[in-house]
């Protein structure tokens, strides 16, 4: 029997701010200032059994909570959806995170990183 690599998710949505001071495009200019989304992350983490050694809706309330006492204000500053990404990759060792803006277009992170928190 070949190997199966299983992981579980789980989704968060968050309603943030943020900004891209540096951008260096004049067609979306707008990014510069501060605006709003409903930012929809779906965060994936490596299990070793089928008995759900990572609960996920634990994962779920701990990405959550992560969220609200790091981003209290709801403002993520000039962090993109690559930048959140592998900020909740770090402290929380996920194998893959999807973070995008509104649901509509956003950013794919892979790879186990270290879990920080």
């Amino acid at each position: 029997m070949s190997a199966v690599l299983t992981e579980v998710y789980c989704t968060v949505q968050f309603e943030a701010i943020h900004s891209w001071p540096d951008c260096p495009h004049g067609e979306v200019s707008y990014l510069r200032d501060l605006h709003r989304h409903v930012f929809h992350i779906k965060a994936y983490k490596k299990v070793s059994h089928n008995d759900r050694d990572v609960e996920f809706i634990m994962l779920k309330h701990g990405i959550e909570n992560y969220l609200n006492a790091h981003y209290p204000d709801k403002n993520f500053g000039a962090k993109s959806c690559e930048m959140i990404g592998r900020e909740l990759m770090t402290a929380f060792g996920l194998s893959k995170v999807d973070v995008s803006e509104d649901d509509e277009n956003g950013a794919v992170l892979t790879g186990l990183a270290e879990r920080l928190f």
